[in-house]
């Protein structure tokens, strides 16, 4: 008995190399795209190792727990790594950027996460750019969650390794990733002993045996259920239109922001500034004396389905995300979010669920 999901003829290297072009033009690069063979980390972590190591300094912007991550990395390539760590509920600012190279104008390679889906806060890439390109600095953008949710314009910005995710906004797989890989990237890496090569992680492997050679022979079998989740997902996104998809993000982060705010009850954006606030998934700070992980909980015993999670590590006592992006961003969505945090948090204290859902109605339109 045949299996659609099992019995499924080979992925070609024409297949495999018509999806890499699409995701391209999602990102309207002329860079090289490598798909990658497994979740985001593997592209982000093999694009570090590939052109930082011991001579690098890496300014390396902590405004989430993937900063932290990148840091360790890099310090781990033998770099040396300066850290600019800004509060988790804002952004970094270009001039914050620009500061960090006024004192180590040895600064060549900057590391960070566009939208860190974690803490809910993105981050002006495309003016944090301009300063990075003035230096002449590599730029290494984490852009996992932003893709599909806000712009990602690698050419552009000037960003050198620009890594993305199906898995939020795009609506697709976890299980593939993409980079785009600029020139000055690629003599990076080709200059680097410590690159990987023959693993893996390597880029370079991708770069050598499968770009230079005309994109004919893949490197190994790939993984086809995703290669064709990752592919369905972009032709959902080519169908619709990037700014539709987008539009929809920025909707339903706005409603979440405003109902929260009207909702009362001590319940308020994590984000302060709306312009700080990333359009992927929308964090929320509880009050005091209630645990974010207990509410969330009572919230998702009246329904499971909705996409509400408590902040990671220590966040989890403070912190709710609610996780608005792919197919979950949508009114009804939004409005399920707010009404059950809504009756949650109105056990103990007074809320205005019905004003709440009215402040958030009227910000998605």
């Amino acid at each position: 008995m045949t299996h659609p999901l099992l019995d499924l003829a080979p992925l070609s290297a024409a297949r495999f190399a018509e999806i890499e072009d699409r995701v391209a033009r999602l990102l309207d690069t002329r860079q090289d795209v490598v798909i990658m063979q497994g979740e985001a980390l593997l592209p982000l972590e093999g694009a570090i190792r590939g052109t930082a190591g011991p001579g690098t300094t890496a300014l390396n912007v902590i405004t989430g727990p993937y900063g932290q991550t990148f840091g360790n990395w890099l310090r781990d390539c033998g770099a040396k790594v300066i850290d600019l760590a800004v509060p988790f509920h804002t952004a970094v600012t270009a001039g914050q950027i620009s500061a960090a190279f006024e004192e180590h104008p040895e600064i060549d390679f900057v590391s960070l996460v566009h939208a860190e889906a974690a803490t809910g806060n993105t981050n002006p890439v495309a003016e944090i750019g301009g300063v990075v390109r003035r230096r002449g600095a590599l730029f290494y953008l984490d852009a996992v969650a932003s893709v599909g949710a806000e712009p990602v314009l690698p050419d552009a910005w000037g960003v050198d390794l620009c890594v993305i995710g199906a898995q939020k906004a795009m609506g697709g797989p976890a299980g593939v990733s993409a980079v785009s890989v600029s020139a000055r990237a690629w003599e990076r890496m080709a200059a680097n002993p410590g690159a990987p090569r023959r693993s893996y992680l390597s880029l370079l492997d991708w770069k050598e045996r499968w770009i230079d050679g005309g994109r004919r022979a893949l490197l190994h079998a790939p993984a086809q259920l995703e290669m064709l989740a990752l592919e369905a997902c972009v032709e959902r996104i080519e169908a619709d239109g990037l700014e539709t998809v987008m539009a929809r993000h920025r909707s339903a982060a706005a409603a979440t922001r405003a109902g929260a705010r009207v909702l009362g009850g001590g319940l308020e954006p994590y984000v302060h500034e709306d312009g700080a606030a990333a359009p992927v998934a929308t964090t929320l700070r509880t009050p005091g004396g209630v645990v974010a992980s207990e509410l969330v909980s009572r919230a998702l015993s009246l329904d499971p389905a909705l996409p509400l999670a408590a902040g990671g590590g220590a966040l989890a006592a403070e912190m709710i995300r609610v996780n608005h992006y792919g197919a979950d961003a949508t009114w009804e969505v939004v409005r399920g979010c707010l009404a059950a945090l809504g009756a949650a948090l109105g056990e103990n204290v007074s809320v205005d669920v019905e004003g709440a859902l009215r402040a958030a109605e009227e910000a998605w339109r």
